[in-house]
């Protein structure tokens, strides 16, 4: 073989294997742009969804607000019809606003002093008998004496 026919297969040789190399780095390269499209692609159908909730959300609250005052508006009216029914029966003046809180049956001393009626303080008993948080809750009244007790584990 001539010197020359060397050179040519060498350089085709070398051709191909470059276009290899270039394939293959194109691939390589192009994989991770395939990928930065699908994040592009499901970032924007996430885009459209927030904005659809968003748009949702608003009508809700619109319609939620529109119901408020529906509600306000009735409520208005039936203290007006229950004022106009207590006039026509008899009742005195004009209702007030808001629920009335019965007083309590026997208020305590320092709500009186303050002029205001609170509700009396909780019980940890009922009518009758002391409770837990008694001085004497657990002690027996009679004065004979007792075996004592193992302790208990």
């Amino acid at each position: 073989m001539e010197a020359s026919s060397i050179n040519w297969i060498l350089a085709i040789a070398c051709l191909l294997a470059g276009i290899g190399i270039g394939a293959l780095g194109y691939h390589l390269l192009n994989a991770g742009a395939a990928g930065v499209q699908r994040l592009r692609q499901r970032l924007a159908e996430r885009d459209r969804e927030l904005a659809a909730l968003r748009d949702g959300m608003q009508d809700h609250f619109a319609e939620v607000t529109r119901l408020t005052e529906t509600l306000r508006h009735d409520a208005e009216a039936l203290a007006r019809r229950l004022g106009e029914d207590a006039q026509a029966l008899g009742g005195q003046g004009t209702p007030r606003h808001g629920l009335a809180v019965a007083a309590p049956a026997a208020p305590s001393e320092e709500a009186e002093v303050a002029g205001e009626s609170a509700p009396p303080a909780p019980r940890d008993y009922a009518d009758g008998s002391g409770g837990t948080l008694s001085e004497d809750f657990g002690l027996r009244d009679d004065d004979e004496a007792r075996e004592p007790q193992a302790p208990r584990y």
